[in-house]
This record gives structure tokens, sequence and C-alpha cells, in this order.
């Protein structure tokens, strides 16, 4: 098994149905102890739209990934704390009860995700 087989049996990934569940992932880790908010990535995968998020440590990555009809049109998820609602925006708000998640745009990765995409 080579490095890369080796780095790749070690992710498991979680396809979810829509993104406000996917998005829960980063309300969760955002209420942890440790406060981080994983990064949110969008990536065109074998003529999919992907918008993904890792999280785990020791032990392997978890990949959690939604795919999407189109490509964000926004640069930013405003996500409301309380409710877990969600929408797209431009820019960062004023609003204290949000989190604002860049969406990081990436022209490739070493990924590779399950043979369904």
């Amino acid at each position: 098994m080579d490095k890369e087989e080796e780095n790749q049996s070690q992710i498991t990934y979680f396809r979810y149905k829509n993104l406000e569940d996917m998005l829960k992932v980063i309300l969760f880790s955002t209420q942890s102890a440790l406060g981080l908010t994983p990064m949110l990535y969008h990536i065109r995968y074998n003529n999919n739209e992907i918008l993904f998020i890792e999280t785990g440590a020791l032990g392997g990555a978890v990949v959690h990934y939604i795919i999407e009809n189109k490509k964000p049109d926004k640069k930013f998820v405003e996500l409301k704390q309380l409710t877990g609602e969600y929408k797209y925006v431009e820019k960062i708000g004023s609003d204290t009860h949000c989190i604002y998640i860049p969406i990081l745009e990436l022209e490739e990765s070493t990924l590779i995700f399950p043979k369904t995409v």
C-alpha cells in the first residue's frame, strides 16, 4: 500500500442529504470545549459541485460532504446559532447570533471521494 492509499484508508466519508444537516456539524463544533470552526470547502469533482468540511484528529479524518445542484454564488454562509437556519451571503454581517463561514474555493485536492460521486 503506497502512502496515498494509506492516507485515504484513514478517511471516513459522510454524505448528507441536505446542507442544513451538514452545517449542524459546524454548529456543534463551535459549541464544543475547543470552540473550533471547521472550514467549508467547495470543489468541482467528477462534474459535481461538492461542499465539504473535514473533522477528526488522531486515528483519521472525517469528511462531511454534500453534492449541490450548482456552485454557491456567494462567498459566505450565515448560520444562525440558535436555530441552525442558514443562507448564503456575500460578506460577513454584524449579527452576533450568527456564525459567518467562508466558502473556500479549491482548485484541486488529493481527496478521493467515494465512487458514488
